[in-house]
């Protein structure tokens, strides 16, 4: 379910980021968009499609809401660092790679995603450790995944069965982290690299690059 939704959130988000970042137009109002929709509570995202999907007639319990809602979860943050990612790269580069008689594509394909491509994998990277955490509430409307041991756990009062539904929850969103963690410190080039980027924030940032004395 999480591998699923993320897929679906990266066909989706990659190409509406990247196409604003590189026209640079339109930026504002998607990022304004995209915040609105990261500041809504989780567990109320997959209740409003549950109730969608069953005012509409279509089956309100089960994997397809659960998986609509952690597609629209993960969508946000993919989008923002996609376009801060390619809007962020320097003008002088720009500039240089058109003297050099490259087109759009080619300017967006040899220069502009390279360059934003760690910003885009600290995108991917919090939305699936959201989607990881998530997911367990899905539990809630009758999907199955790890989040069920939580909620059986809790109405059949066993405490063994909750503690290690969540710690099995915690572990997996640990190693999810860590992981992707290690592939954005790989897409960096070296003399961007900060020590502490494998425990950094979710909300883009641009570093810069250090000035020779």
């Amino acid at each position: 379910m999480s591998g699923g939704a993320m897929l679906v959130a990266l066909i989706v988000a990659i190409p509406i980021g990247v196409g604003l970042g590189h026209r640079g137009r339109g930026g504002v109002v998607a990022l304004n968009v995209t915040n609105i929709g990261r500041a809504v509570p989780s567990f109320g995202v997959l209740v409003l499609f549950a109730t969608i999907f069953g005012l509409r007639g279509w089956p309100g319990f089960g994997a397809r809401p659960a998986l609509v809602a952690l597609v629209a979860l993960a969508i946000p943050p993919i989008v923002t660092n996609s376009y801060v990612g390619v809007r962020d790269v320097d003008a002088d580069v720009r500039e240089a790679a058109r003297g050099m008689g490259m087109t759009g594509w080619e300017l967006l394909w040899r220069v502009e995603l390279p360059l934003a491509l760690p910003l885009v994998m600290a995108g991917i990277r919090t939305s699936a450790v959201q989607v990881v955490a998530t997911a367990t509430l899905a539990a809630e409307t009758s999907w199955g995944g790890l989040g069920r041991f939580i909620v059986d756990g809790l109405a059949q009062r066993d405490d063994v069965q909750v503690f290690a539904g969540a710690l099995l929850v915690a572990m997996l969103a640990v190693l999810t982290e860590v992981a992707l963690a290690s592939v954005q410190r790989r897409l960096t080039p070296r003399g961007r690299r900060a020590p502490d980027d494998a425990v950094a924030g979710s909300y883009p940032t641009s570093a810069p690059l250090p000035v020779p004395r």
